[in-house]
C-alpha cells in the first residue's frame, strides 16, 4: 500500500515538475521575442504617414517628426529637432496582433497608459493606439468613430 502511495506522490511531482518547465519554456520564447523586437525597434525613425480620428496628416507635417527608441523599452519624439515628449513603453510580441503599452512621462499624456498594436519590419513599422482611456485597437485603422492614431514609420539611417 505504501509503495502505491509512494508512486502517485511521484507522479504527481513529476507531473508539476513538467508543467513548471512548460511554463519557464513560454516565458523564455516571450522573453527571447520581446528583445528581439526591442532590438529590431532600436533606433531613430521618422514618421512616414501619420493619421488622427480618420484624418491624414499632410507629408509636410508628419515628416517633420522623428521618435528616438533605446533597447530598453525608452522614447523620445521630436518635432524638428526639439523634444516634445519622452516615456517608457511595454511589448508582448506574442499577441496577435502585437501590443504595445505607452507610458509618457511628459508631454499632453504625461502619467497616462496608451493601448496599441504594432507591426514590424526591418526598417518599416506601423503602429496604431488609442488616446488614453480607450480600448486597445484590434486592426490598424483611424477613423472619426474609433478616435485612433495609426502611425508608420521608416527607419532613419545612421550616417
Amino acid at each position: 500500500m505504501k509503495r502505491a502511495h509512494f508512486g502517485y506522490l511521484f507522479l504527481g511531482a513529476l507531473a508539476l515538475l513538467m508543467s513548471m518547465t512548460t511554463l519557464a519554456s513560454a516565458d523564455d520564447a516571450k522573453e527571447a521575442a520581446i528583445k528581439k523586437d526591442h532590438k529590431l525597434i532600436e533606433g531613430t525613425w521618422r514618421i512616414k504617414t501619420l493619421e488622427v480620428n480618420g484624418n491624414k496628416a499632410g507629408d509636410a507635417d508628419a515628416t517633420k517628426f522623428t521618435v528616438v527608441n533605446g533597447s530598453d523599452g525608452t522614447w523620445s519624439l521630436h518635432s524638428e529637432g526639439n523634444e516634445v515628449a519622452k516615456g517608457t513603453s511595454t511589448i508582448d510580441p506574442t499577441q496577435k496582433p502585437r501590443t504595445i503599452d505607452f507610458m509618457p512621462a511628459s508631454g499632453q499624456d504625461q502619467g497616462q497608459t496608451l493601448l496599441g498594436i504594432y507591426e514590424l519590419k526591418k526598417n518599416t513599422r506601423k503602429l496604431c493606439f488609442a488616446p488614453a482611456g480607450r480600448n486597445r485597437p484590434t486592426e490598424f485603422s483611424s477613423t472619426a468613430e474609433n478616435q485612433h492614431i495609426l502611425v508608420t514609420f521608416e527607419r532613419v539611417k545612421a550616417e
